[in-house]
């Protein structure tokens, strides 16, 4: 994936999540309120990730509760599944920036 993405790392999250395509976009004019959708950017990692957010929803505590909380609060599963993978974007883009590994939060019961 990171080779058709290089320039994770070195550039700042609002790039990089339009860059990979999964920024929303308004259609919108005047009184007229569209939808919000995403377009364009680059469809290779695209789906990668979100075949990768699929098994990390079900198996990573972070994207599993952002995932349930978005669904619970009424939105289209598909649309939660992609606000995942910006949540997963900004992560990625700053671990690669600061040279940090990933660390999972720790579950308090």
């Amino acid at each position: 994936m990171i080779n058709y993405f290089p320039e994770l790392g070195y550039i700042s999250n609002k790039e990089a999540i339009s860059l990979l395509g999964v920024a929303p976009m308004n259609k919108e004019s005047g009184r007229y309120k569209g939808q919000r959708k995403i377009q364009g950017g680059r469809h290779q990692v695209r789906t990668v990730l979100y075949m990768a957010m699929m098994s990390a929803i079900q198996s990573n505590p972070v994207f599993k509760a952002t995932y349930q909380r978005l669904v619970a609060a009424g939105k289209p599963k598909k649309v939660a599944i992609i606000a995942c993978i910006r949540k997963m974007i900004v992560i990625l883009n700053s671990m690669l920036r600061n040279g940090a590994l990933w660390e999972a939060p720790k579950v308090v019961n």
